[in-house]
């Protein structure tokens, strides 16, 4: 069946579905499947600084990255929130980012202000390199990546689908969502910080030097709690319809967050990430455009 693109959003004009939703999460869930992303945008960080460099201004552990690992990083603001997330390997000159091409302009533009008189070469790649997700088994970032040069598309695309199933962003998505990994634009907003979204521990590395926001990362994690908190909601499968990103979660009628990725997952019906309240009550059952959904703790109440 011919591939369905995505109209609007950070994934426009990427593949969406090929008509057979669950196959391709199937396939997926196997590690049998893999998925063009060479929508994305990539940057390349060249120079002899480029890992001590990244490490201070992300919230990843980057001196010693060892070729070919790839890692999950943010960039925050000074208060904690978060700005930027991205993905990235090294291969022992140069570390290779992808992003969603929406905030690629922002990063260039933060990662330039911040080079200093230090060894390192920034460039927007996207026209060179391209990001494939490669067949195997979900990863803790939602990988295995493949990075590869653009000339090699082609040749790497035709080998991936000899022996896998090629898939749409409604699967990836479905996974993600069914794993609990936030992605930025979807589940944050101006006032999102690491520790509400499962953050902390994977592209928050807890044992690194300073960053900028790290005392606000610090001081929720040590001595509180975050103001809200990462759930996963299972919906009523029987509503035809489904709601849209940034809906109001209410409890009994009281607003008390957003609905952030809502997806259809072959074996567990209709789900959102969402952010609300940490206070609201594990066991409320909430509603989302009138239609009710029970809660799965993603990020714990104390």
């Amino acid at each position: 069946m011919s591939a369905v693109l995505v109209e609007d959003g950070p994934d426009k004009g990427a593949v969406w579905h090929f008509g057979e939703v669950a196959q391709e999460q199937r396939a997926l869930a196997a590690g049998k499947a893999w998925a063009d992303l060479s929508h994305r945008a990539v940057v390349t960080i060249s120079g002899e600084d480029r890992l001590t460099w990244l490490h201070a201004i992300t919230t990843q552990h980057l001196e010693k990255l060892q070729p070919g690992e790839w890692k999950e990083a943010l960039i925050l603001d000074t208060n904690g929130h978060v700005e930027q997330q991205f993905f990235l390997v090294d291969d022992g000159t140069t570390v290779f980012l992808h992003l969603d091409a929406t905030y690629l302009d922002s990063l260039i533009k933060y990662l330039e202000s911040m080079k200093f008189m230090l060894r390192v070469e920034i460039k927007d790649a996207t026209n060179e390199f391209a990001v494939l997700r490669a067949p195997g088994k979900t990863d803790a970032i939602g990988g295995p990546y493949a990075l590869l040069s653009r000339s090699e598309l082609a040749e790497t695309i035709a080998a991936f689908n000899s022996a896998n199933t090629q898939v749409g962003t409604w699967a990836l998505a479905a996974e993600r969502v069914a794993s609990g990994r936030a992605r930025y634009g979807f589940e944050t907003d101006h006032k999102s910080i690491p520790n509400e979204l499962g953050f902390l521990n994977g592209a928050v590395h807890m044992n690194k030097g300073c960053y900028r926001g790290q005392e606000t990362v610090a001081k929720v994690f040590n001595l509180g709690h975050p103001p809200r908190r990462l759930v996963l909601l299972h919906l009523d499968g029987s509503a035809v319809s489904i709601p849209a990103q940034g809906t109001p979660v209410l409890n009994d009628g009281k607003e008390v967050g957003f609905v952030g990725t809502v997806a259809r997952h072959y074996e567990l019906g209709t789900i959102a990430l969402a952010v609300i309240k940490r206070m609201t009550p594990a066991d409320a059952v909430l509603t989302a455009d009138g239609i009710p959904a029970t809660q799965e703790i993603l990020v714990p109440l104390d």
